[in-house]
């Protein structure tokens, strides 16, 4: 078995674990009422992040702890849903078997029930659907700097990334418009301003309790770290050619009022 094969098998099992322990809580307290929390946010944009500060609350449950903590990363749903069609926004997912599958993982004794997959921006209003009553955090991160990320960890062309941050941004602010629960934050202020963005958590539930955010979080470091806003080393390191490459996708009419909805800068 080669390395990267014994991870997953590794990491497969440490899920399968989860399963079988909440499984057996569930027997005995799950409760009959919750409400489903999905934080709709791109990939390399903070997700990870909001989702450790989440799970300081006593009444929330995530369906992953594990990696990047995505309850599509869960072996059932990976053998169940092509994984290259993830981020194909016409592609359908079968939602009464992943929600079937996800039960098994979430903590039901608990009031919400929380998953933080990135493609869900692009199926929220089905999400909607299958999963009543939901409640939804819109969360954003400022373009260039998920382009870079973008670029460096997925290896993708400068100008395809930032096509995918807009698109990704395009999508959110559908989200924001139509889904009947949900709450806008940035990765900016939560970083930034992250006493007030926690009171804005808790005005959109109120009954979700105390956050901890005065503790280390792990959210892609190599050791845990307090809360800090990454953008700037990330931003500081584009080139003027790299810049001049992502304005020629950002600048176009229809992008600048995109960018002023969300309050972001055309660098």
């Amino acid at each position: 078995m080669n390395r990267f094969k014994l991870k997953v098998a590794l990491y497969d099992a440490k899920c399968t674990g989860l399963k079988y322990s909440r499984t057996l809580k569930n027997i005995f307290l799950a409760q009959s009422t919750h409400k489903f929390l999905f934080i709709l946010c791109p990939e390399y944009c903070g997700s990870t992040l909001l989702q450790e500060i989440l799970s300081t609350s006593p009444v929330v449950s995530p369906n992953n702890i594990f990696g990047t903590r995505e309850g599509q990363s869960l072996p059932e749903f990976r053998e169940m849903v092509n994984y290259k069609k993830r981020w194909d926004p016409d592609y359908e997912y079968p939602w009464q078997d992943i929600k079937r599958i996800w039960l098994k993982y979430w903590d039901t004794s608990k009031l919400f029930l929380l998953d933080k997959s990135p493609p869900n921006l692009l199926r929220a209003d089905v999400i909607q659907e299958f999963f009543d009553p939901s409640y939804f955090i819109i969360m954003v991160r400022n373009p260039y700097v998920h382009t870079v990320s973008m670029m460096r960890k997925n290896k993708m062309a400068i100008e395809t990334a930032a096509q995918h941050a807009i698109s990704c941004l395009k999508f959110q602010k559908k989200n924001h418009d139509r889904l009947k629960n949900n709450v806008l934050i940035r990765y900016e202020d939560l970083c930034d301003e992250t006493e007030e963005v926690k009171k804005k958590l808790i005005r959109f539930l109120p009954t979700l309790g105390k956050l901890n955010t005065d503790k280390e979080f792990n959210a892609h470091r190599t050791k845990p770290e307090r809360i800090t806003n990454m953008n700037k080393s990330k931003i500081d390191n584009l080139s003027i050619q790299d810049l001049e490459l992502i304005n020629s996708v950002f600048q176009e009419e229809e992008e600048e009022d995109l960018f002023r909805f969300f309050n972001y800068p055309i660098l």
